[in-house]
């Protein structure tokens, strides 16, 4: 790892079992240049229509809100656990994490990020064969007090290119038996695995776990998921089938789409369902947008940032809501949601939800059922919490605060 050593980088997207240039990537005098391929350009996709739509000649990418970076590449890089792995190991091999630029973290990332959008030369590593989960938790938690140690090397690998502020690492699962392996297998699937961090509480996976699955009895789309190392760390770590691969699909976020800050609250859920039905033209995808948007409201999931929205592009051209993701009970910044429902953060209710729909056209007849959906998927809250795993004082905790 050297800071500032990535001059030009060559981008590919990897869309299914294909892989076409894209462009390239170069640093100028501190700023980050972009061209896209010209056999790109003689057969587009939209792959970034709103901040870099594809056009000839050289683009430069604004200072903020991503360091530099577009959107659509800062989609690639980690915030949270892993840009918090990278800087840990820059700082121990004396490189230091302000060497580092943009292009640097994109070569650490190389081919393993999430969606379609691939870096040459890459500067990661990834590990082969068995992986032992209670291994990387245990490493997991170490790098999290502190102590990057000589068993970082495993976890960088695994979880140097993963968002979120939890531990986790990109893996292959077998749902059958909770085996894990790097790298594709028959019988796996590709998943994120959360090992939750000490602030969070030994259940933090049992919540994800449940949340998804009254998600799912709203009507809302998610990954499959499961528990991992119930009985010997229960309740468990959270386990999620990605959806941005087998196939690989190109996964755009709304913060990089529209260039929205996720570290500060920028949006409201009427920017959100508006850009759902430009971007999709599909008004059952509006529809499906403010169910999450009264899911987070009534199941208290004020974790609603801009990152945690995402979009995915097909091969041919045609945008489609990703599943739902990072489900789970959050008391967001300073009490209120990243994310505004009508202009209320704090205490919005019902009808601000309904007011959402009227303004992004949504049926009164879809927003009544959807609100008894939501309200009837949360009464189950204590039963499922409790198959999960989840502690009786947190499941007490939760079902006092949401409404349903």
């Amino acid at each position: 790892m050297k800071g500032g050593a990535i001059r030009h980088l060559d981008v590919d997207l990897c869309l299914g079992a294909g892989t076409r240039p894209l462009g390239r990537l170069a640093l100028h005098r501190g700023r980050v240049l972009f061209e896209y391929d010209a056999a790109f350009l003689a057969a587009p996709l939209p792959v970034s229509p709103a901040k870099l739509p594809v056009a000839p000649g050289t683009h430069a990418a604004p200072h903020a809100p991503f360091e530099g970076l577009f959107g659509l590449f800062a989609d690639s890089l980690p915030d949270g656990w892993g840009r918090l792995l990278v800087d840990r190991e820059a700082d121990r091999v004396g490189v230091g994490r302000h060497a580092l630029t943009p292009l640097d973290r994109l070569a650490l990332v190389g081919a393993s990020g999430p969606g379609a959008v691939a870096y040459r030369p890459a500067a990661g590593r990834y590990p082969s064969g068995m992986l032992e989960l209670a291994a990387l938790a245990a490493q997991a938690r170490r790098v999290e007090r502190g102590d990057a140690g000589e068993v970082f090397a495993e976890i960088l690998a695994l979880g140097g290119s993963s968002g979120g502020a939890r531990p986790k690492a990109l893996v292959s699962y077998r749902p059958s038996d909770g085996a894990a392996t790097a790298g594709e297998a028959p019988g796996f699937v590709p998943a994120i695995v959360k090992f939750g961090r000490e602030a969070d509480g030994v259940d933090a996976g049992a919540l994800e776990f449940a949340y998804a699955q009254v998600a799912r009895a709203a009507g809302i789309e998610v990954s499959d998921c499961w528990l991992a190392g119930v009985g010997r760390a229960r309740p468990g770590w959270f386990v999620t089938r990605r959806f941005d691969r087998l196939p690989r699909v190109h996964v755009h976020t709304l913060a990089g789409l529209l260039h929205a800050d996720p570290r500060v609250p920028s949006l409201d859920y009427r920017d959100y369902l508006g850009v759902v039905r430009w971007l999709t033209r599909d008004q059952a995808a509006v529809d499906q947008a403010w169910l999450r948007a009264a899911f987070n409201v009534l199941a208290h999931n004020r974790d609603d940032h801009a990152r945690n929205f995402a979009f995915v592009l097909d091969a041919g051209g045609a945008w489609r809501l990703s599943p739902a993701y990072d489900l789970t009970f959050s008391r967001g910044p300073g009490g209120e949601h990243w994310t505004t429902t009508c202009g209320e953060g704090r205490r919005p209710a019902a009808d601000h939800l309904r007011q959402l729909g009227r303004d992004a056209g949504v049926a009164e007849a879809i927003v009544a059922r959807g609100l008894d959906a939501v309200r009837t998927a949360l009464s189950g809250w204590p039963a499922i919490a409790r198959a999960a795993g989840a502690r009786p004082a947190t499941i007490r905790q939760i079902a006092s605060v949401i409404n349903p």
